[in-house]
Formats: C-alpha cells, sequence, structure tokens
C-alpha cells in the first residue's frame, strides 16, 4: 500500500512539474530581441528575469498578447519577475528592448515558467467522487511542492548570477586601483629623476675656457 501511495506521489510530481525554459540573450544596441509562446486560455506563465552585463544593467521588456493587448511592461529594469494568466488562446510575445542604448549592448539572463493548462471537470458521480477530490488535493499538495522547487531553483540561479556580477565589479576596481598605483609610482620616480637632475644642473660649475 505503502508503495502504491509514493508511485502516485511520484506521477503526479512528474505529470505537474512546470516547463522551465531558461535563457541568456544578448541586445545590441538600437535593436530589439523577441519570443514567442503559444498558450491556451488561463495557463499561468512567470517571467523572471536580470540584466547581468552591459551599460547601467537596463533594459525595456514588454509582454502582449494574441490581440496585441499590452500585458506587462516595464521601462529600465534591472530585474524582475510578473506573472499573469493568458486571458485567451494564442501567441504571446516577449520582447527586451535596447533602443534607448546608443552603442552598448545588454545581456540579459532570463526564465519563463509555463503553468498547467487548465483541467476540465472530469469528476463521475457516485462513490467515485471522493476519489477524485482526494486525488485533486494531492494534486494541489504535490503542484505547490513543485511550485517552491522551482523558486528555489531560480534563487539559487540569480544568486549565482550576481555573484558573478559583483566579483567582476570587484575584480575591475581591483585591477583600476593596481594601474592607478603603478601610474602614481611612475610620476613619483619620475618628479624624483626630474628634481636630481635639475638641483645637478643648477649647482654644476661651469668652466669658462
Amino acid at each position: 500500500m505503502m508503495w502504491k501511495s509514493l508511485l502516485t506521489c511520484s506521477l503526479l510530481l512528474l505529470l505537474t512539474i512546470k516547463s522551465t525554459l531558461s535563457y541568456y540573450v544578448l541586445v545590441d544596441a538600437h535593436s530589439e530581441e523577441c519570443y514567442f509562446e503559444k498558450l491556451t486560455s488561463g495557463t499561468k506563465l512567470l517571467l523572471t528575469f536580470e540584466v547581468i552585463e552591459g551599460g547601467f544593467l537596463d533594459i525595456d521588456v514588454r509582454i502582449t498578447g494574441p490581440d496585441q493587448k499590452e500585458v506587462f511592461r516595464g521601462d529600465r529594469e534591472s530585474s524582475g519577475k510578473t506573472t499573469f494568466s493568458a486571458h485567451m488562446d494564442g501567441t504571446y510575445t516577449l520582447c527586451f528592448s535596447n533602443r534607448m542604448s546608443t552603442m552598448t549592448p545588454k545581456m540579459v539572463m532570463f526564465e519563463i515558467d509555463i503553468g498547467d493548462s487548465p483541467k476540465l471537470d472530469m469528476n463521475t458521480a457516485g462513490g467515485s467522487d471522493n476519489v477524485t477530490l482526494h486525488h485533486n488535493k494531492l494534486e494541489e499538495l504535490v503542484a505547490e511542492l513543485s511550485a517552491s522547487l522551482n523558486n528555489i531553483k531560480h534563487e539559487q540561479e540569480f544568486m549565482e548570477v550576481r555573484e558573478r556580477i559583483h566579483r567582476a565589479i570587484n575584480d575591475n576596481t581591483n585591477s583600476r586601483v593596481v594601474m592607478w598605483s603603478c601610474f602614481e609610482a611612475f610620476i613619483l620616480l619620475a618628479m624624483a629623476f626630474g628634481q636630481v637632475y635639475y638641483l645637478k644642473r643648477f649647482f654644476e660649475v661651469r668652466r669658462v675656457v
């Protein structure tokens, strides 16, 4: 009996795992990159994004529906997360725009989580109602567990990206400090040699023939 329950939970977990798509995209200056996703009405979609490289780490984000209705819009966003339910069947468009940048490309990391399509009520009459109710509750619990695992996965990935960004900033700052220190040392040595040479010439006794 216990093995049957474990097998049922495993099958439900596999069935309720969301479709997760992860991308890295380079958006050139004065350009826009768009992606398309076909959804059925009522399907939930979660978008998580972060600019990991380029300029001031900002990007314009826009999601439009099949009827060209704007579902989400963000201007000069560095990172963000949004969830929406498809209001109609069709192809939804996700665009990252870097048109405000004059010469700097932007590297964007984003993930798309697509939830399950809405299920029709397939309950049958009689004694099977209790079994169906039990399975529905079990499916809801497994779906919540799956969503929690996906959120933990996303947070770990974005923490890794942030750590990489901060490490790159620290390395860049360290290299600038080293270069400036070397430049200061060179200036000090040049000034010291210049002063010695000037004083030597100043006190030099010139013989008149």
